[in-house]
């Protein structure tokens, strides 16, 4: 049995949708109505912040039909359209969290009620990233939307892999030849994934492993971006380690995921390359302290002694000038604590300029998944995906922890504008 609590906690979540198939495991019939109708809807007199110009623009009235946003201007809405009074209250658009593990539908509602409406899975068991896609691409589940990677392909591979493709069971010794590795792309591939995330180093979430250590060198790692790239994928990288992360960027991965280690010589080609940094800072956080996702107290020494390098990698990546993006790296689970708006914050520690960090969970998220046109901004077009907030962001940041109101795809997911008793 394996004695990493996250891997339990991933495994059981994969079990239980898995098991859905057979004990029809569905939402409540009226969050499964909600999912499906994405009725016209006026959003009046809400302050809208637009992300590529960092200007707020006071009394806007935002018309949302079909999941798109249809308008965004000053006038009144047409008659006849239902609307919803933000009385002042701040619109931003829906955020995204590019390294995440959920693998249930509780865990897809955490994500949604923290205003997070698109993800990009970091792994998981028996494709449930692929499921949790297309069910909410059907309008089965409202969101949030979700970009699929499947497996990591690591060394050894996690034992549900053989679960899902029993042909790979001469790799149950180990992932080793190029050929192997290809086999594994290949596998994820197979299964409609929308990206492949590699171990480009060992994991710093589990005491047995030194995430320095690297798993992958530059011509392995170039033969999984060859092999992605048949099918129009992309590579994301775990990197922690200085070797590992230099080597995936060499090889032309198209992020970087942790980069606690990261040298001058590497962002510099991820610069030029123009390869993000998704940093997950917040989860070194909660590895440094006590409670959430990690609760041990290897990881939290580890974590105390990792957390200032990552802190100087994040400010170096700024400075350069590279793509940011946001993962919460968690599994949305019902003891993690780490959410996006956390990392937002923790970038303006940093250093960041508040509208920097909040382009770094919106449109710079978008430009990582090159998916401009359709998420990021709060403009015609785009998909609806809004969340309302008491305050100015760029005032305080903090507001973003506390969402009033998550609209995905159109659709009011998480209402809490009002709560006063009629």
């Amino acid at each position: 049995m394996n004695r990493n609590p996250r891997v339990r906690r991933l495994l059981a979540d994969a079990i239980a949708i898995a098991a859905a198939a057979t004990v029809a495991l569905a939402p409540a019939p009226a969050l499964a109505q909600a999912a499906r109708t994405a009725e016209p809807l006026a959003l009046v007199h809400a302050r809208v912040l637009d992300v590529r110009t960092g200007r707020v623009a006071a009394d806007q009235t935002v018309v949302l039909r079909a999941g798109k946003i249809e308008s965004v201007s000053a006038q009144p809405p047409a008659a006849g359209i239902r609307t919803l009074d933000l009385a002042g209250r701040t619109l931003v658009p829906g955020l995204v969290d590019a390294h995440t593990h959920i693998a249930n539908f509780a865990a897809a509602r955490r994500a949604l009620e923290s205003g997070v409406t698109t993800v990009r899975s970091s792994g998981v068991s028996l494709f449930v990233d692929v499921s949790l896609r297309d069910l909410v691409k059907s309008g089965a589940l409202p969101g949030p939307d979700m970009l699929a990677a499947g497996y990591h392909v690591r060394d050894r591979l996690a034992e549900e892999a053989f679960l899902s493709d029993p042909s790979l069971a001469d790799l149950m010794g180990g992932v080793k030849s190029l050929d192997d590795i290809r086999r594994v792309v290949r596998m994820n591939l197979a299964h409609g994934v929308d990206w492949i995330k590699i171990n480009a180093t060992e994991r710093a979430g589990t005491p047995d492993t030194d995430p320095r250590k690297q798993m992958w060198n530059e011509t392995e790692i170039r033969a999984i971006v060859d092999e992605a790239a048949t099918k129009g994928v992309r590579i994301q990288a775990h990197a922690h380690g200085a070797e590992g992360a230099l080597a995936a960027v060499k090889a032309g991965v198209a992020s970087i995921e942790h980069g606690t280690y990261l040298t001058d010589e590497a962002l510099d080609i991820m610069k030029q390359k123009g390869i993000a940094f998704v940093p997950t800072y917040s989860t070194v956080i909660d590895l440094a302290e006590p409670g959430g996702d990690y609760d041990m107290p290897p990881l939290m020494l580890r974590g105390q002694a990792m957390l200032p390098r990552l802190a100087d990698a994040v400010q170096r990546a700024y400075r350069k000038g590279i793509l940011i993006v946001t993962g919460g790296d968690t599994s949305y689970g019902p003891n993690g604590i780490t959410r996006v708006s956390h990392e937002v914050a923790n970038f303006v520690k940093l250093g960041m300029t508040p509208i920097d960090a909040i382009r770094a969970a919106t449109v710079n998220a978008a430009t990582l998944f090159r998916m401009e046109k359709s998420i990021g901004a709060i403009e015609p077009g785009l998909e609806a995906d809004l969340v309302a907030v008491a305050e100015n962001p760029l005032d305080d940041v903090g507001t973003l922890q506390d969402p009033l109101l998550v609209v995905s795809n159109g659709r009011v997911v998480v209402d809490r504008l009002n709560f006063g008793k009629k």
